[in-house]
């Protein structure tokens, strides 16, 4: 090659800096798990949040202490064979905090799953149909929302007996026009695109374009909605509980064991501040990790540099 041929292949050559990026599209599933793995909060929180699931879970399978067994031990501050302490009837304060962790999160996981499935279906009908169905499945929803939510569950969960499932079934009851609201607000936007209306035109059933079509395209609003809910559900638990109509004796949860312990703040604050901080550390976690959901599903972000 000659002096005069390699200069002009490497005057055709640019400099790093001058290349174009490379851009590759990707499918929305690759986009969603890619932003949200790249949110630092939401994937710390998502660590913390699962760790705390198998602790409350597994771990009382684990403990040699269990949450209604007595110990001679009472009232002894945290120690090697305690980590979280003793109460006056000498109960294990880390197997009671495992119990009531797992009792509350069984019923905020609960109370996000039934409200998320009715609300999700009630908005996706109202907003597919509009018209009368809109109006008249709105209104209910309206009325939904205009109810006290405290008074009415703790009026409800008052006659349940204390059963964790029935406290979660009546928040539920009570939550689930918040995600009819969202999804609808959705479906009135998708039901409107190109894909819908040739769904209509191949003979697609009304059942089919919501099932199949509408619900699937509106995942990212269902999904933060749900975890928004699993934060208002173990909240509105532990307020039910700390008045004393939520989970009840012999069961326990960390509403319960923060209403049990508030007379012994000053003399034993163990069994008062490490309930009230797994509380705070679930809600904190679960809306940490709903904000990388709500990015991570962010539509006007389409593609992402290679």
């Amino acid at each position: 090659m000659t002096d005069t041929e390699a200069a002009g292949s490497a005057g055709t050559q640019l400099p790093p800096t001058e290349r174009e990026f490379t851009v590759r599209q990707r499918t929305q599933t690759q986009l969603v798990l890619r932003r949200f793995l790249r949110h630092r909060a939401a994937m710390v929180s998502l660590v913390v949040f699962v760790l705390i699931l198998l602790w409350a879970f597994i771990g009382p399978h684990l403990w040699h202490y269990s949450y209604q067994k007595y110990t001679p031990d009472n009232s002894q501050p945290p120690s090697g064979k305690h980590p979280f302490g003793t109460n006056a009837s000498g109960y294990d304060a880390y197997a009671q905090v495992m119990r009531g962790t797992q009792t509350s999160l069984k019923i905020a996981i609960l109370i996000a799953l039934g409200s998320t499935f009715v609300g999700a279906i009630w908005g996706a009908v109202a907003g597919f149909y509009r018209g009368f169905v809109d109006s008249l499945m709105m209104r209910i929803a309206d009325l939904v929302l205009t109810l006290p939510l405290f008074a009415i569950a703790l009026v409800i969960s008052s006659r349940s007996g204390g059963s964790w499932y029935w406290i979660a079934a009546v928040i539920a009851g009570l939550t689930w026009a918040y995600v009819a609201r969202v999804v609808r607000a959705t479906v009135l936007s998708l039901r409107e695109k190109e894909f819908v209306e040739a769904a209509k035109a191949l003979g697609a059933s009304d059942a089919r374009i919501i099932f199949r079509h509408l619900l699937p395209n509106a995942l990212g609003p269902i999904i933060v909605n749900a975890t928004v809910l699993v934060a208002t559900g173990i909240l509105t638990e532990t307020a039910l509980s700390f008045v004393g109509f939520g989970v009840q004796p012999p069961d326990t949860s960390l509403g319960l064991l923060v209403s049990q312990a508030q007379t012994a703040v000053d003399t034993r604050p163990w069994l008062f501040y490490i309930p009230g901080a797994f509380i705070i550390a679930i809600a904190l976690t679960i809306n940490f990790i709903g904000d990388g959901l709500r990015d991570a599903f962010d539509p006007r972000q389409q593609r992402v540099r290679q």
